[in-house]
């Protein structure tokens, strides 16, 4: 829990400290699927490969070319026991991407590849995160999208993305990394 409130520090700091440069700021909802690789968690257990997605993003583009994207998803998988359903799990995230735009800021069309950084907070079957429960691990990720620019104030984008991250709960038997693929299709606000 205290990894996590450091993490959510850092993220308003930094956003507060954006707004001194011009830019435009967007809000927006996003909703898809996500998939899971490497899920094998170890000790017998491991997470469906297959769920859904729902975040929330704040994106500030302070040049003309570029932005920095802060924001929060939620996705839902199961935990399984040899294949066993154990019950629903819940994946918390908090994102940064930084954000590079193939068109300058205003057009109608901006195709944008993204980097950045998250923090995962996995919660298994019967445990709560508003209790602190759960198991924080770090990652980066990657990938990229298109936003339409529906009207003045409103855009729609499209999301492609892979989360690196460790995997949950230290078991014994565990390897390499997880991945999490998203594909989410979004609605967004632009101030």
């Amino acid at each position: 829990m205290v990894t996590m409130k450091l993490a959510l520090v850092a993220i308003a700091l930094l956003s507060s400290t954006v707004p001194a440069f011009g830019q435009a700021a967007e809000f927006s909802v996003s909703g898809g699927l996500s998939r899971l690789s490497g899920a094998d968690i170890g000790s017998g257990f491991s997470l469906d490969d297959s769920g859904f997605r729902l975040a929330g993003r704040m994106t500030l583009n302070n040049g003309r070319f570029y932005g920095h994207e802060f924001g929060y998803a939620y996705s839902r998988t199961k935990l399984l026991l040899q294949t066993v359903d154990q019950g629903g799990m819940a994946i918390h995230q908090g994102l940064y991407h930084f954000l590079l735009y193939a068109t300058p800021e205003g057009s109608r069309v901006r195709p944008f590849a993204s980097g950045g950084g998250h923090f995962s907070n996995f919660v298994p079957p019967g445990a709560s995160a508003t209790q602190g429960q759960g198991d924080n691990k770090f990652g980066v990720n990657y990938g990229g999208g298109i936003k339409f620019k529906l009207t003045y104030k409103f855009n729609l984008r499209l999301d492609a993305r892979q989360y690196l991250t460790g995997k949950p709960f230290d078991l014994p038997g565990a390897s390499g990394q997880l991945r999490q693929n998203e594909i989410t299709v979004g609605f967004g606000l632009i101030l």
